[in-house]
């Protein structure tokens, strides 16, 4: 991995991101982070990959889980989560961001859904270690594509399939998070995003965090962030993401971008714009 970012503590810190030309909805990302810790975020996609030395400690589903070295991660979609160290030395992994749509078409199957953060599982780990690593480097489509395919597969016997229907929480705070994602460049009150889930403010306040273990303000970053990471990889220009987003100006984009995602938005565009 080429380069740190400015903003990092600590000299060995450094994520890089890749996408596919030929495939939407697939983003590859490497690091080794021993300082920086991560806001919470969201890839709105499975985060699948595999720690290939060290510790992660993260936040998700409001509970700290740790991912030793060869062991998988098994994030779903929407879900907030943190990130840092547990270890002096920091911890390195590989990762693959997967939208619903592409574990659909790879798999065959409707409603993958991963019931624990960390799979212990060494020696699929180390295989998923090595797919990620050929897949990084594969430059013809259709062997991207079967590499894609075999690596979907070791994640098979984790993911539960015929998930049942959602929970009456998360229906009744669905059309919030709609709210949110179509109005990132406003300020919003509490008392508005109440009456669109129709309850008063602060029980609204408390119904949404236990829904989803974060307030409505960490959610609404997390959203905005995320959006600025796809207008990014479309190729905007950062002063225009930062006032899509709803972000003060474009070194507040860059500080809250590095501190989700580990990298700055000039550096993850021009990584992933390389091909």
């Amino acid at each position: 991995m080429k380069g740190v970012p400015p903003h990092f503590d600590h000299p060995l810190d450094a994520v890089e991101f890749r996408r596919p030309g030929h495939r939407e909805g697939v983003e590859l990302y490497r690091a080794h982070i021993v300082r920086h810790a991560f806001e919470p975020h969201t890839h709105e996609a499975f985060g699948l990959g595999a720690i290939e030395s060290g510790v992660e400690r993260f936040r998700y589903r409001g509970a700290d889980h740790l991912a030793p070295a060869d062991s998988l991660v098994l994030m779903n979609p929407d879900e907030l989560h943190t990130g840092r160290a547990e270890t002096d030395g920091g911890w390195r992994y590989r990762m693959v961001y997967l939208d619903v749509d592409v574990v659909e078409r790879i798999s065959g199957e409707r409603g993958w859904h991963f019931g624990d953060a960390v799979g212990h599982d060494a020696p699929r780990a180390r295989r998923v270690g090595a797919l990620l690593q050929r897949l990084w480097q594969a430059d013809e489509p259709l062997a991207f594509d079967i590499l894609l395919h075999t690596l979907l597969a070791e994640f098979r016997s984790h993911a539960r399939v015929a998930r049942e229907s959602p929970a009456e929480g998360a229906l009744r705070f669905a059309p919030v998070v709609d709210y949110l994602r179509a109005h990132l460049d406003r300020r919003l009150t509490l008392d508005e995003l109440a009456a669109v889930a129709g309850l008063s403010p602060f029980h609204f306040l408390r119904r949404f965090k236990a829904q989803y273990h974060v307030t409505p303000q960490q959610m609404l970053m997390a959203l905005r962030l995320f959006e600025a990471k796809r207008l990014l990889a479309a190729g905007d220009p950062a002063a225009q993401v930062a006032a899509a987003t709803g972000l003060t100006d474009q070194a507040h984009l860059t500080r809250s971008f590095a501190r989700r995602y580990g990298v700055t938005p000039a550096r993850y565009q021009r990584q992933v714009r390389r091909r």
